[in-house]
């Protein structure tokens, strides 16, 4: 077992809650992760992304060659698209279509959608409406999580086992709320 994963998106969308969550679940799985970040300026909403190696052997680089990510889980779609040159041939891309409009050139969003549409594997999420079904927009990215994890290459329990670790400090409410918003992000992928 062997897994690149790159999360991206930008400040306060929670993509170090994701990696958290896969980190946990990774380890209760006795396998072996490295992770790199690179904060932009988060609180400014700038670009935030992470790599995350997974193995069941020893991993002896944290940072994922270009070509060779097996994912890009993006919880914003221009930061999808930021990260193609690091996806492998096959790769899979699983992405919230809402944008954070946080510059004043913004892409057309018509546009970012037919570039995202034209990658080989694909597969986009309306995050917010599913967050707020589950009971707020502050779990779009667990929505963003339950949608990509067919591709993380860990079992959805242990998943959620990882959701329940991270967030069982701020009560059953919120780690209920985040396992709901993580199934319906789940429930989208296996209609596919």
């Amino acid at each position: 077992m062997h897994n690149n994963i790159i999360l991206a998106g930008v400040g306060g969308q929670g993509i170090l809650s994701i990696a958290a969550v896969i980190d946990l679940a990774a380890i209760h799985s006795g396998l072996t992760i490295k992770q790199a970040e690179v904060h932009g300026m988060s609180q400014r909403g700038g670009a935030v992304q992470s790599h995350l190696r997974i193995a069941d052997r020893t991993i002896h680089s944290d940072l994922i060659p270009s070509g060779q990510a097996d994912l890009i889980l993006s919880v914003e779609p221009m930061e999808a698209l930021r990260y193609l040159p690091w996806l492998r041939p096959g790769g899979m891309i699983v992405t919230s279509t809402d944008p954070v409009k946080n510059i004043p050139d913004y892409p057309d969003e018509q546009e970012l959608r037919k570039a995202l549409e034209a990658t080989r594997n694909h597969l986009l999420i309306d995050a917010l409406q599913l967050s707020r079904k589950a009971g707020s927009t502050r779990t779009s990215n667990m929505v963003m999580l339950g949608a990509a994890a067919a591709w993380t290459g860990l079992a959805p329990d242990t998943l959620e086992h990882g959701i329940r670790e991270l967030f069982q400090r701020k009560g059953e409410d919120i780690v209920n709320m985040n396992i709901a918003a993580f199934r319906s992000g789940q429930a989208v992928q296996e209609q596919l």
